[in-house]
């Protein structure tokens, strides 16, 4: 396993043999814990509230922001909770997202994205969520690795692109811009 810093390694350490090593520290579910162990995947995890924005999280992580999976909630007009994962560098379209789902919608608040969620923002995780469509924007595609959260704002979660759609069981769709 590479660490990009030495709060990845304690992290590392912390997570492989107790949760007890920063005081404070959020604990990942344990139903996003069993997603990552039934895929071999390792949550990076930091001091709490650490990495609540995807520049934070880059920053912890030593990676660009871009590399950072933004997992953002959006109610549409028909009622419907729709997630969109993409770039840390990027912001979803209104106009790009109605043509993926067929209606207008607007961002969920913070009450809204953790209950329908159980996650709060910053936090958001794209594992294990139910009766949410996912759309994958295809900018992220452009990164060898990516990281989105693992359910708490000082976590993130190194993998692939097919490895998160398959995971998430998303749509890949265009639906950023440049910030």
């Amino acid at each position: 396993m590479i660490f990009p810093n030495h709060w990845s390694i304690i992290s590392w350490w912390c997570s492989s043999y107790t949760h007890d090593c920063v005081p404070g520290e959020a604990m990942i579910s344990e139903k996003v814990q069993k997603i990552l162990d039934a895929h071999g995947l390792k949550a990076i995890e930091f001091e709490e509230g650490s990495t609540p924005t995807a520049p934070l999280a880059a920053e912890a992580l030593g990676v660009s922001v871009g590399q950072i999976a933004k997992s953002l909630l959006f109610i549409g007009k028909n009622g419907k909770y729709y997630m969109v994962l993409c770039p840390g560098d990027r912001k979803v379209s209104g106009s790009k997202l109605k043509g993926a789902i067929g209606v207008k919608s607007r961002m969920a608040n913070a009450e809204e994205t953790r209950s329908a969620t159980g996650f709060l923002p910053g936090g958001v995780c794209p594992f294990g969520v139910e009766g949410i469509e996912i759309l994958l924007d295809v900018h992220l595609k452009s990164y060898s690795t990516i990281y989105p959260a693992a359910g708490t704002n000082a976590s993130g979660v190194p993998m692939t692109f097919d490895q998160l759609q398959e995971i998430s069981k998303s749509r890949v769709c265009d639906l950023t811009v440049l910030i």
